[in-house]
């Protein structure tokens, strides 16, 4: 991998790369690696808690990722336990302050069996407003049969969460890709899907309904025809016994 000059197309020396901040166009402030280190924060394993919350107070879109937090040492045994029973019996979510990887992370502390999960948060600068995307959203309103047909395919396609289920088709495609080119198979290139014809919406739902409909309808009618055979064998057997 080389570092190039994209005006000039030539390779850039290491030494000769600055860090910088635009603030305005083809405007920079540049720093040096001795003042970004100077601001840089020392990662620690101890979380600074603040404020106790309602759980259901957290935006989702807050958060990042999670973390599995243990105790450490007696006393961090004792004030742990504390901490999490204490917030687990008044549902309540701790945020506080962790430095991790030179900058300092808001994190959210929940119970979760004998340990606790610490959930990562953004910052509000970090989030987008939804307007800017919704806004350009038309209103509609929704027609009573359609709904009620949307509502009849999310019924009979209900379930219960299991990521057990979850396949990750990539992966997947990923072994497969290299199994064939271990076996020295030739790869070609997928074909170029056409964009499918808009079509109408309630005719497609309707077409869902009809289908699943015809898939229930059939272990039923399967069942039917096995016991009538069933039947009729018998009443042949009595007939041939009562001969």
């Amino acid at each position: 991998m080389r570092r190039v000059d994209e005006g000039t197309g030539e390779e850039v020396p290491y030494d000769k790369i600055v860090s910088g901040y635009e603030v305005g166009k083809g405007q920079y402030i540049e720093f040096t690696d001795e003042e970004l280190e100077a601001i840089a924060l020392e990662s620690t394993r101890t979380i600074d808690i603040d404020e106790f919350v309602p759980k259901k107070e957290i935006d989702q879109l807050y958060n990042i990722r999670p973390y599995y937090i243990v105790p450490e040492g007696k006393v961090g045994i004792d004030a742990f336990a504390v901490i999490r029973e204490a917030i687990e019996e008044m549902d309540k979510v701790a945020l506080g302050r962790v430095v991790l990887t030179s900058r300092e992370h808001i994190i959210a502390l929940e119970p979760r069996g004998k340990g606790l999960m610490g959930t990562l948060l953004r910052y509000p600068y970090e989030v987008r407003n939804e307007d800017e995307y919704f806004d350009d959203i038309p209103e509609s309103k929704v027609a009573k049969d359609m709904l009620d047909l949307a509502k009849h395919i999310v019924q009979t396609k209900s379930g219960h969460f299991n990521p057990e289920k979850f396949e990750d088709h990539y992966e997947e495609a990923l072994k497969d890709l290299l199994s064939k080119k271990q076996a020295g198979q030739k790869i070609a290139p997928p074909k170029e899907q056409q964009p499918t014809n808009v079509v109408n919406l309630m005719d497609a739902l309707r077409k869902s309904v009809a289908a699943q409909d015809r898939a229930a309808a059939t272990p039923k009618r399967a069942a039917q025809t096995r016991k009538t055979a069933k039947k009729v064998s018998q009443g042949r057997t009595k007939q041939r016994k009562a001969g």
